[in-house]
């Protein structure tokens, strides 16, 4: 009896390769996986992979949001009307409305999601 064959070993910059050329506008990676005799599987698992933060500890968690056609101009605020430019209002399902401007930090930020979670 024949010994099984060997498995084949890719380097870190022929999967990148591969990943790459899978990503390209109007590739298919079932394709790519087919020109270069690979399990697509193993293309996707690459994809997978390098995709994912290898700092990351914790899943993320997707919010939901509204998109809407226009916006309403907005009034001004306060005795100046400060200019309303990079300002973000998140409303959180509980009614509570968070306006960000472009002045705070993220840690800042963090902070006070992670509160209004919290209470949630």
């Amino acid at each position: 009896m024949a010994p099984a064959p060997r498995r084949r070993s890719y380097t870190l910059e022929e999967k990148q390769r591969l990943v790459a050329e899978s990503y390209e506008p109007g590739a298919s990676a079932s394709l790519v996986a087919r020109r270069h005799d690979i399990n697509a599987n193993l293309l996707f698992t690459w994809r997978r992979q390098m995709r994912r933060p290898a700092s990351a500890s914790s899943p993320l968690e997707l919010i939901p949001v509204d998109v809407i056609s226009s916006v309403p101009a907005a009034a001004p605020t306060g005795a100046g009307g400060a200019d309303q430019r990079g300002v973000i209002e998140v409303i959180l399902v509980s009614g509570v409305r968070v306006r960000v401007d472009t002045e705070v930090s993220e840690a800042a930020l963090r902070r006070v999601l992670s509160a209004l979670k919290a209470v949630a």
